[in-house]
């Protein structure tokens, strides 16, 4: 999703949307209950669908909008 998209120097230039990044991730993922993820290919989705819009403007074609509970900092 992200080829070709120059995010690394977006990131560089502002560190706090690593941090949204990373706050996408950990509010998507889900754990079983042995704290094993089970969805950890789709919080990765939903956080390079973000870094995407960020450094484009919009979303990956069919991708769903992001939702405000997914990039909340706690």
């Amino acid at each position: 999703m992200l080829e070709g998209v120059g995010y690394w120097e977006e990131l560089r230039q502002s560190p706090s949307q690593m941090e949204i990044c990373v706050a996408i991730f950990a509010n998507v993922l889900e754990l079983d209950e042995q704290g094993e993820p089970v969805n950890e290919k789709h919080a990765e989705r939903r956080a390079a669908a973000w870094l995407y819009r960020y450094c484009t403007g919009e979303l990956p074609l069919g991708e769903p909008d992001i939702e405000p509970w997914e990039c909340q900092l706690y």
